[in-house]
């Protein structure tokens, strides 16, 4: 794969991908030609999850591979976290996601030789990524080293609609000769215990990056449980978390059906449960083993009652039939891009890649009740399997629109560790609720607060995808029952974080924050920051009053379960109203914060390519002293409030920001692709779009092998929707105002508004509405009202696609300043 650095400037036109061995598909992930020296992250892009189990993309075989991955959403070990100088507050206990046992072990010996990919002799091979069947295949045929030509095609699905449940099957056909043949099935735990092939994990690797995972050193799962039935095709291991206590059993069924002789032999260790095969194979009959897998975890439930639900997530698969399986994945996926897919005409290269993202996201959600939805996803162990504000503010605006039950389940998420926010609160000597920089379990798990704990706007983020979520679905039962605990209790956490001086005109300022921007933390009034607390303190204003106003017992139950005062209420107005919003009048930009216009620019033209992302090779103290964005700040707060900006102030304030953006994050081009689509620069908002949406195709930010970024793949729908679509959603007003790139023909997407799902077409004249489920919806459309009904389609003339600006913004350096000095461009050390 073609990797590309993430501030690379491409032609609009390179392909990203070696087409001959990735050909384009509009529905399929496809490689035709198997490459040893990216393993890492072809094993993630071919990862089966749904959103409670992952299984990254590691051959059947086991060998070779970068890093073998079984995760469960929220299934993790803790460790205490050693500080170097401890001080009061500092968070106390790690959690790291664990990896599971391995089920997807399927080797296979003709003649007693391994099937090793990267020697093996390979007349035919493809692997692909089904987007519409779900399930991940391989057909390949092999040429032994005795010149057998044998032909394997498996199959591996995690389901869709049985949450607990990975179906594979392995079948094996000897072309012109007859072989003894073996087939190997295993569960084995790679987290303890140990691969047989002594193979060390390339993930491990050398240096320090603190997007890897951090790892315990010590033994993880301790083994409760093992058994098998040689006849009935059934293994089973148990085991229970050393420090978390959580619980977790995994077992297997296996049928083989050929025609061929065959015995099956078993050995079940602690850490090791394999059922092998030995068929007499002959020429043309093929030998098909069906195995069906199911994972339970738990905080507590002793692994024997887990074993339990296993046998019956078998029985009952076993039952409903293989076929059956895969029927329920594909009815489950026709609903879901029915609902949710963007269609570009024209632009298979883009329509491609574009499935590939949004399948991610139905991947990392599908099934992720009672869980959040990790940064990685379950295609890897990056960050450690934690949950961040990546999920309210890129990937449920997506779930939000085309699949609201599971963003309902994100948000209930969130809420269930309003407990512990309110803990966290408290450490830090502040009311209301605090919630986590990173967690798992709710408790923060950021270990380096200036660019962890002091990103209190997650708090806002979480208010601002609760009301956004409300908006769209009319779900007053939720917010009634739990969300307003939430905006209750963050609104609360800035009332006491903020102050006002009088001097200032009673401006109300929050300072010692961090913003979106890691490259720049503690800070006074960060402008991010600041604009979202205030939305987060009016929202949470406007409930409490609407409530007070139904007069419903609610309102009473509210007052009584938070001790709410209406005092409170209406200082959080006041602060909303007073919010210090900070603005540069002679340089004419919003400071991302107090301060930031007075440092110099990191001069990012003249920065070797070798030196990036910045975090990899400088200390962050070096980098806190430039004006240089990790990913977008500013630009962000624009495009989540942007009814509060002027169309000059977001021009301007882009034109600042973005030359010095140097896209470290994987969460920053598509924010800077819709803001480039509003004010103008096309070209540059399609090249921002190009390289999110490859992001791990390509492996951009050459850390793929992690694990998928799902907040970008959630980001890349935004870009399309949001951006080139011109959708927005100011607190329940929607709007279009699009801005298709100039080569396009047409960009069509589905918006599910109170009940109705909206399919919007967007052409160079004209846009196109028409219902797809429901009665009706209304939209803004440039400034004028729109209801289009069922059955009724409307088109709406288009005069253009807004501003068109050639190029990309100016340097910053060379600007002066209000106090006559000149901003200079730097490269430390140089």
């Amino acid at each position: 794969m073609h990797a590309a650095g993430p501030s690379d400037e491409a032609p609009a036109q390179e392909d990203f991908l070696d087409r001959s061995r990735f050909p384009l598909d509009p529905w399929r992930l496809v490689e035709q030609r198997f490459g040893a020296d990216d393993l890492g992250t072809t094993e993630s892009l071919f990862s089966v999850a749904n959103g409670y189990l992952g299984m990254r993309g590691n051959v059947e075989e086991g060998r070779e591979s970068y890093s073998h991955g079984t995760f469960i959403n929220g299934f993790h070990e803790t460790w205490p976290i050693q500080h170097a100088e401890e001080a009061y507050g500092f968070a106390r206990v790690g959690q790291t996601i664990v990896n599971v046992p391995d089920a997807k072990v399927i080797r296979l010996y003709v003649d007693d030789e391994p099937l090793l990919l990267p020697v093996a002799d390979l007349n035919e091979y493809e692997r692909g990524l089904d987007f519409r069947d779900g399930y991940l295949y391989r057909d390949l045929l092999w040429r032994t080293p005795a010149g057998k030509r044998v032909r394997v095609r498996t199959r591996r699905m995690v389901s869709l609609t049985q949450r607990h449940l990975a179906v594979m099957t392995f079948e094996v056909t000897m072309l012109d000769e007859a072989a003894p043949v073996a087939v190997s099935s295993q569960i084995l735990n790679r987290q303890d215990g140990e691969d047989e092939y002594h193979v060390a994990d390339k993930a491990m690797g050398e240096g320090v990056d603190p997007r890897k995972a951090s790892r315990v050193q010590r033994r993880v799962l301790a083994p409760i449980h093992h058994s098998g039935d040689a006849d009935a095709g059934r293994v089973a291991l148990g085991f229970r978390c050393v420090d978390s206590g959580m619980t977790l059993a995994v077992a297997a069924d296996h049928t083989i059906e050929t025609k061929n002789r065959f015995t099956t032999h078993l050995q079940v260790e602690e850490d090791l449960a394999k059922l092998v095969y030995r068929i007499d194979a002959q020429p043309g009959e093929t030998i098909t083993l069906t195995k069906l897998v199911s994972y339970h975890t738990s905080r507590g439930v002793p692994p024997k009652e887990l074993l339990d639900r296993c046998r019956r997530t078998l029985d009952r698969a076993a039952a409903d039939g293989l076929e059956s399986l895969f029927a329920q994945q594909r009815s489950w996926l026709d609903d879901f891009w029915q609902r949710s897919d963007v269609e570009v005409e024209g632009q298979l290269e883009i329509q491609q890649a574009m499935r590939w993202n949004l399948f991610q996201i139905a991947q990392a959600a599908a099934r992720a009740e009672g869980s959040g939805i990790p940064a990685k996803g379950l295609t890897g162990s990056g960050y450690g399997g934690h949950y961040f504000w990546d999920t309210e503010i890129y990937v449920l605006p997506f779930l939000t629109y085309t699949r609201p039950s599971a963003a309902r389940a994100a948000m209930r998420f969130r809420y269930s560790l309003l407990d512990a926010a309110r803990r966290r609160a408290h450490e830090v000597s502040q009311s209301g609720a605090l919630f986590p920089w990173r967690t798992i379990n709710g408790e923060e798990a950021s270990a380096y607060y200036a660019a962890g704990t002091a990103q209190y706007h997650i708090n806002a983020d979480i208010a601002y995808a609760l009301m956004q979520y409300v908006a769209a679905t009319g779900d007053l039962d939720f917010l009634v029952r739990e969300g307003i605990d939430v905006l209750v209790e963050t609104a609360r956490m800035w009332a006491d974080l903020g102050f006002r001086r009088e001097e200032d005109d009673g401006e109300f300022h929050i300072h010692g924050v961090t913003g979106p921007d890691e490259y720049t933390t503690v800070v006074n009034d960060n402008l991010f920051t600041n604009v979202m607390a205030r939305f987060n303190l009016q929202r949470a204003a406007d409930a409490v009053r609407e409530l007070q106003r139904r007069d419903g017992p609610e309102y009473d139950e509210l007052v009584a379960r938070l001790e709410l005062q209406m005092s409170e209420v209406e200082e959080w107005e006041r602060a909303a109203a007073g919010m210090s919003i900070p603005f540069d009048e002679h340089m004419g930009v919003h400071p991302q914060d107090f301060h930031f216009l007075e440092r110099e620019v990191w001069d990012l033209e003249n920065t070797p390519l070798e030196k990036r992302p910045l975090l990899l090779h400088y200390h962050p103290l070096v980098i806190y002293r430039f004006q240089v964005l990790k990913q977008a700040d500013v630009v962000l707060a624009l495009f989540l409030q942007g009814d509060l900006f002027s169309d000059e102030e977001k021009r301007a304030d882009f034109e600042y920001y973005d030359p010095i953006t140097t896209g470290d994050s994987s969460l920053s081009a598509v924010v800077q692709s819709i803001i480039a689509a509003e004010v103008g620069y096309d070209e540059l908002a399609l090249r921002y779009f190009r390289g999110a949406l490859f992001v791990d195709l390509a492996d951009l930010h050459h850390n793929t092998s992690d694990g998928v970024h799902v907040a970008s793949t959630g980001g890349v729908w935004s870009a399309l929707v949001y951006g080139f679509g011109g959708f927005r959603d100011y607190n329940g007003e929607f709007t279009l105002d699009p801005r298709l790139p100039e080569d396009w023909t047409s960009l069509t997407f589905r918006l599910t508004l109170q009940g109705a799902r909206v399919r919007a077409t967007v052409r160079q004249d004209e846009l196109e509405l028409e219902i797809e489920d429901g009665e009706q919806a209304t939209l803004g459309v440039r400034g004028e009202s729109v209801t289009v009904k069922a059955s009724e389609p409307v088109t709406v003339p288009l005069d253009g696609q807004g501003p068109r600006i050639e190029g990309a913004p100016p340097p910053v350096a060379g600007r002066e300043r209000a106090d006559g000095t000149v901003i200079a461009a730097i490269v430390p050390g140089a």
